[in-house]
């Protein structure tokens, strides 16, 4: 039997990777994407999701519209310097033929855990604030989920949007933290992992050569997100960020893992850093999602 996915995105050209990832493994039945500002803004976020599902000619999952801002204040702007101004390196896709559900996204998470009770995994690869508002609107998605497998935070190595924070993170830390905090497993993919999976010039090479929709696709979109890399990180190629959450979802055997107690800092200069009690005594603060 399938795994039954819901991916809250923001493509995103390693959104778009992902997605593809997903949808061409048989292990996982993505049942629902969910749209979400970062990368791009979400209406933006929301085309660029229909039109995937369009070019994987998977037009028959639904997309349901995320959340326009983070949950305390006004998002902050998208990178295009690293996706390009569309979200797909530069490509401007033409625009999708079908439209997202009537519901927001927050809405149809909350249908469809409801429905399907311990067998759908949620796997947020952009910031968290659908999940948030889902867990707002109703606290008992923490009995109905199966996992939330998501992509972001950084324990014990520095950010990328900032010397402490991870991007998906530091977009709303005050959402990461209620995530965080609720009584369901989470397992937190992020740059501790991320930046040791590194696809090189040959493995990128490789998309040109399988002559499918998907994989053209990401060939024509990877450059502008590979000149970011090797401009800014001492690498050639690029990072797998995104696709490394899917990864896990297939075969989790491959990670290292370690059981922590996360907080999410949500002001100052550490605003958007992830925080592990890594010792073994857990501290008030940490088991209280209010702080």
């Amino acid at each position: 039997m399938a795994r039954k996915v819901i991916i809250d995105t923001d493509p995103g050209v390693d959104d778009s990777m992902a997605i593809f990832f997903a949808l061409a493994s048989p292990e996982l039945d993505v049942i629902g994407l969910t749209s979400i500002f970062g990368n791009v803004r979400t209406p933006l976020a929301t085309a660029n999701a229909l039109r995937l599902l369009e070019i994987a000619d998977r037009a028959d999952i639904p997309v349901a519209q995320g959340a326009h801002d983070p949950l305390t204040r006004l998002f902050e702007g998208p990178v295009p310097f690293v996706h390009g101004e569309d979200g797909q390196g530069e490509l401007f896709l033409p625009a999708p033929s079908a439209q997202p559900l009537a519901i927001p996204a927050a809405q149809f998470i909350i249908e469809q855990l409801r429905a399907q009770p311990g067998e759908v995994t949620l796997a947020p690869i952009g910031p968290l604030t659908n999940i948030a508002l889902a867990l707002r609107l109703e606290p008992r998605i923490c009995e109905w989920v199966d996992e939330v497998v998501l992509m972001g935070g950084n324990a014990l190595v520095p950010g990328n949007a900032s010397p402490a924070a991870e991007a998906n993170i530091r977009n709303d830390p005050e959402a990461a933290d209620l995530v965080f905090g609720a009584d369901w497993p989470v397992t937190m993919v992020g740059l501790d992992v991320t930046l040791r999976v590194h696809m090189r010039p040959a493995d990128i090479a490789e998309y040109a050569t399988h002559g499918n929709a998907m994989s053209d696709h990401i060939s024509r979109i990877l450059p502008h997100y590979r000149r970011y890399f090797e401009a800014n990180y001492d690498a050639r190629g690029i990072f797998v960020h995104d696709s490394s959450a899917i990864a896990y979802l297939l075969q989790p055997d491959l990670f290292q893992t370690r059981r922590w107690p996360m907080r999410v800092t949500t002001a100052g200069i550490g605003r958007g850093k992830t925080l592990p009690t890594t010792g073994g005594q857990t501290l008030p603060a940490w088991s209280d999602t209010r702080w």
